[in-house]
């Protein structure tokens, strides 16, 4: 008993201590990791652009969990790819950068997805296709082949919209699991932790991490995770929003061509790093008569008549050509470094182009037709606009001539 009393006494010291220094360690690691959080914010918050918020989040994540590599698998908008950016927390070891489509992410094998353990057959969302992953992506209504699994029963809507629902819950986990199957699949990955991105209301990818042990995650990792993945996803669909409304305000609404707005800001960076090899050709196209067209069908076959026409010019030039609707009937194309002979050959072809148009089931009868002015570059450094006004009178040159022809100034 004495001993007994002699050494009670220094267990509960020494108990106290390890106690003690268990709070500490505790209250170190709380603070480590409300750190980590708060320095993604931060970064997340001076954010401009989609690869800006990547960049903001995947170091200080992968050092804080732990994780032998980062990747932020994001879907490009108005797409059917997702931007993989797959970060080596290794060294020296480079970022890469590659697209994965959405077809990959077709019935994986359920055996291999260990990310988290098997939900209640009832929860589960069925395994559908790729058609139908890419609706989801996209915010839109699912197909008949969800239905049936959760997203149609107990009342749950079978939309992305529905982001508060165990449906949505369920369909958000499942695509972060098939991500992370496929990079697992492309880059060797062991041991891997996924959570999904939404950008407003729809699911836009995942952030998956990667360790090279089979240890289970730590608690601290899956709630810094999670978080970090919430906060990227806030940025990513603020990034998104503004780079919706600048392409708006950029961009005809009736003919979905660049505007005016959008030529003039495109030429002056293009003055601005100019080389004094590059050429430069305008193409200056115009609608003949119609007002004529419009007070005799409408305005509103006049709109079809110009989404028509801007159709027409879009499928007669390169893919690095600028189209452009320069405000009413008036449309422009800049061509770069063109070859001899060769603004003549595109703008010849808009002409014959918008001359083939079929427009009978908008009840238009006759024959629409353009005016088409072309001028190039005559030396090195001719300011642009210069080469836009010369453009413009060999336009009106066409009119006077005749219209529906080509002139060249």
């Amino acid at each position: 008993m004495d001993l007994v009393l002699a050494i009670t006494p220094a267990a509960l010291v020494a108990l106290a201590v390890v106690n003690a220094r268990i709070s500490g360690m505790e209250a170190e690691r709380l603070h480590s990791e409300t750190q980590s959080f708060a320095s993604i914010v931060r970064a997340l918050s001076r954010s401009l652009s989609p690869d800006a918020v990547v960049e903001s989040i995947v170091h200080e994540l992968g050092a804080a969990t732990e994780a032998d590599h980062v990747a932020v698998v994001r879907l490009r908008p108005g797409s059917s790819v997702l931007e993989v950016t797959f970060v080596s927390m290794l060294p020296g070891a480079p970022t890469s950068n590659s697209d994965m489509p959405i077809s990959q992410l077709e019935r994986p094998d359920r055996r291999r997805l260990r990310d988290r353990p098997p939900q209640p057959r009832d929860d589960r969302v069925r395994l559908v296709d790729g058609d139908s992953i890419s609706r989801w992506l996209a915010g839109q209504e699912a197909g008949p082949e969800l239905e049936g699994s959760p997203l149609q029963n107990r009342g749950v809507r079978s939309r992305p919209g529905d982001s508060s629902g165990p449906g949505y819950d369920a369909t958000a986990r499942e695509l972060a699991d098939r991500i992370a199957f496929r990079l697992r699949e492309a880059y060797g990955l062991r041991n891997t932790l996924a959570v999904p991105l939404h950008t407003g209301r729809s699911i836009a990818g995942a952030i998956v991490l990667s360790r090279r042990t089979d240890d289970a995650w730590p608690e601290a990792a899956v709630r810094l995770l999670n978080s970090a993945a919430a906060e990227a996803s806030a940025a990513l669909a603020r990034v998104y929003s503004h780079q919706a409304a600048e392409s708006d305000a950029r961009t005809d609404q009736l003919t979905q061509l660049p505007n005016r707005r959008y030529f003039d800001e495109y030429c002056r960076l293009l003055a601005s790093r100019r080389r004094s090899t590059d050429r430069v050709a305008i193409i200056a196209v115009d609608v003949d008569h119609f007002k004529k067209l419009n007070d005799q069908y409408g305005h509103q076959v006049g709109d079809v008549v110009l989404r028509a026409i801007a159709n027409a010019i879009q499928f007669s030039v390169r893919e690095e050509d600028i189209p452009a609707r320069f405000g009413g009937e008036e449309f422009v194309v800049l061509l770069r470094n063109p070859s001899q002979g060769w603004a003549m050959e595109i703008g010849e072809r808009i002409r014959q182009n918008v001359r083939e148009m079929d427009l009978i089931e908008a009840g238009v009868t006759e024959r629409v037709t353009v005016s088409v002015g072309v001028a190039s570059g005559s030396q090195a450094g001719e300011p642009i606009e210069d080469i836009v006004e010369r453009a413009d009178r060999a336009l009106y040159a066409a009119k006077r001539s005749g219209r529906d022809r080509v002139v060249e100034s």
